[in-house]
């Protein structure tokens, strides 16, 4: 065992540091197979090779298909028939397909596909590298678009260096980020929605469903064309757009990556490209993802390899994508995909139920995006905990640089759903929303967008329910509308204060959205009434969203010009159970909250030392809270017995309202020296 490894840290890992570092082992062997004498770089740029390009005045278009034997080029300049001067020429051994056009042949616009024929078959398809995919409006089929922009996007801030802070996540979906009832376009977008974002002291922009998807219904989760951004949101130069005003607001933007599974279309998608079942994925009973629906890359494939390392540098390179969030990690990493297990020893991290070659995958991925991005954040969607997902590759990790905190949300819904309040358990609720590995930086987040799905409840409509569309005026309050707003904001104040490394937010969820997110669907007669999103909501004084809206705005200004995020955890110094009360510092700031429904407490004492001011409360009116306490004054920590002694510990007694929490931060006491 070497200090530098992540192992070092966890004793309990000492029995499986061998298989711990064969698994490391194999991952570099990888690596210097890939890149043979070049780089992990030069080996990932497959997109400037296959697919099409316009060079020199020449189209030239390469595609892989090694069990084809004729391939045509089709579409609306052949009148989708095939004709020899579309023919491919089968270049070498290893299945290589190209052809050279001069530049009168295909204009700008044109649709196109491949006609692969094989022995016995034939299939029109997509080609793979393919980074313009449309559908029609009326057959609803979907097909290339020759995109090749004479005069390319020109960025204003090309040369954007985002600060090295703790990651403030707003996660959102483009086509169902506007109000009306229609799928919203990356412009409205930057133009609407990127100044909320950035007004609301957010830090990054999480991106989803941007790599084409058949089915909209599949929140981007089925992708058919990686290459390809989705074109129901608007051209390739509007997303292009979206991200460099990002930028210029000082936003890092990440996107969802999915290299997890792939869907199952055959003529939009991979499965039967060429004819063979096994181009990309398994062809045994490892192909079907048995929950997902969906087809299981192989990544023990160096075409396979080559071909998702190449999309991780397309989406940095071309739309300078700042990161990923890569989708599904658990499926990918256990051959049964982690399905109805909860991991509770640490040998079902080591049993040979693990897939090296995912692992392998991933590990080059990280290298990759860190090598090309040195800036880049890697977040990885991975619920079973196993060691070394989040840390760096020279300290044997597989080297993401956060791990989604994924019990944090489960647990607040089930303690809501399940448990009322005055049998919550605060040193329960401070133990899960605090542990993780030690070698691993965690994004909390109150609720997922799963949560928000049709069949579910968001933590608002949870607590609130029905009253939600009748009690949230500002004149009407009921016992259940107070409670719901008032823990709205402790629940994320706490699951933002305790974070482990970064903070995340699905849209609207900050203001408390009233109702779930149903795409169109034949169920529901393909309404877009519960696929928007209710801005208008936050911004009208007159209903209480613009309160929720205004505290996670004000919560989230505390990281701004102090990393509270950054700062290494916290440091906890009371949780009182029966009285509901948790106290903690993190950096200069003092957390108090009172989780108690109905309990109020007059000098409370709080065992720390110092002079102390309210910055931020719950209970502001501003808020929507009731305005009991007084923000104008300097709390001063005291000694407080009968009898005084010199070694009577210092306490900070507080006034503390139930359902409050209260946000302090100690006053520096400056020296008088005589001169």
């Amino acid at each position: 065992m070497t200090s530098s490894a992540f192992y070092s840290a966890d004793p309990w890992l000492n029995p499986f540091t061998g298989i711990i570092e064969e698994r490391i082992a194999k991952c570099i062997s990888k690596e210097k197979e890939l890149k043979g004498d070049g780089t992990l770089m030069d080996f990932a740029c497959g997109h400037h090779y296959y697919g099409l390009h316009f060079e020199n005045e020449l189209w030239t278009f390469r595609e892989w298909a090694p069990n084809a034997t004729d391939i045509f080029i089709i579409g609306t300049f052949s009148s989708w028939k095939e004709n020899d001067i579309f023919r491919l020429k089968k270049i070498n051994s290893s299945g290589d397909w190209e052809l050279v056009l001069p530049s009168e042949k295909l204009r700008n616009g044109d649709l196109y596909k491949l006609a692969i024929h094989w022995n016995e078959g034939y299939g029109e398809r997509i080609p793979s590298y393919a980074t313009r995919v449309i559908q029609d409006d009326k057959t609803k089929i979907f097909s290339s678009q020759v995109w090749e922009n004479r005069t390319p996007y020109v960025w204003k801030n090309r040369n954007f260096k985002p600060e090295i802070t703790s990651p403030v996540i707003y996660e959102a979906h483009v086509g169902m980020a506007t109000e009306e009832e229609k799928t919203g376009t990356y412009r409205e977008f930057t133009q609407n929605v990127l100044p909320l974002i950035a007004a609301g002291h957010y830090n990054t922009v999480q991106l989803m469903a941007i790599q084409e998807h058949p089915f909209y219904g599949s929140f981007g989760y089925h992708v058919s064309n990686l290459f390809a951004a989705s074109s129901r949101f608007g051209t390739p130069d509007d997303l292009k757009e979206l991200i460099d005003t990002a930028h210029g607001y000082g936003l890092k933007v990440i996107m969802d990556i999915v290299h997890s599974h792939a869907v199952k279309n055959t003529n939009e998608g991979l499965g039967l490209f060429d004819g063979s079942p096994d181009l990309y994925f398994h062809n045994n009973e490892r192909r079907n993802h048995i929950a997902w629906d969906s087809l299981c890359y192989d990544y023990g494939k160096e075409k396979v390899l080559h071909f998702l390392l190449s999309n991780c540098r397309y989406w940095l390179e071309e739309y300078m994508f700042d990161g990923f969030r890569f989708d599904g990690i658990t499926s990918m990493i256990y051959y049964d995909h982690g399905l109805g297990k909860n991991f509770v020893s640490y040998d079902e991290y080591f049993n040979n139920a693990q897939d090296t070659d995912a692992l392998t995958y991933l590990y080059l991925a990280n290298k990759l995006i860190h090598l090309f991005k040195p800036e880049a954040i890697t977040v990885a969607e991975e619920m079973s905990g196993m060691p070394g997902i989040a840390a760096p590759v020279r300290e044997k990790g597989i080297g993401f640089d956060y791990r989604l905190s994924m019990g944090v949300p489960d647990y607040w819904i089930k303690l809501v759903k399940d448990t009322v309040d005055e049998q919550w358990d605060m040193g329960a609720l401070v133990h899960e929303l605090t542990q993780h590995r030690p070698e691993e930086k965690v994004i909390s987040y109150c609720e997922s967008h799963d949560q928000a799905l049709v069949g579910d409840k968001t933590l608002i409509f949870r607590m609130i329910d029905a009253d939600m569309y009748t009690g949230m005026s500002n004149d009407y309050h009921n016992l259940v509308v107070d409670r719901g707003i008032a823990l709205h904001k402790m629940i994320r104040l706490l699951t933002f204060a305790t974070s482990g490394g970064g903070y995340l937010n699905f849209m609207g969820n900050e203001f408390g959205h009233p109702e779930w997110i149903d795409f169109p669907r034949e169920g529901n007669k393909w309404s877009f009434k519960y696929a928007r999103r209710l801005w208008n909501l936050a911004k009208n004084k007159n209903l209480k969203y613009h309160f929720l809206a205004e505290f996670d705005r004000e919560m989230l200004y505390l990281n701004n010009h102090n990393d509270l995020l950054g700062q290494k955890g916290i440091f906890r110094i009371m949780e009182i159970n029966e009285d509901k009360i948790i106290a903690f510092f993190r950096g200069d700031y003092l957390f108090v909250f009172n989780f108690h429904p109905s309990r109020s407490y007059t000098d409370y004492g709080i065992p720390v030392k110092g002079k102390f001011k309210i910055i931020l409360e719950t209970d502001d009116p501003k808020f929507g809270g009731f305005n009991r306490l007084d923000r104008s004054v300097i709390y001063s920590s005291m000694r407080k017995s009968e009898k005084q002694t010199i070694n009577m510990p210092f306490h900070l007694y507080l006034y503390l309202p139930a359902r409050t929490a209260i946000v302090f931060k100690k006053q520096t006491t400056r020296k008088v020296t005589d001169l």
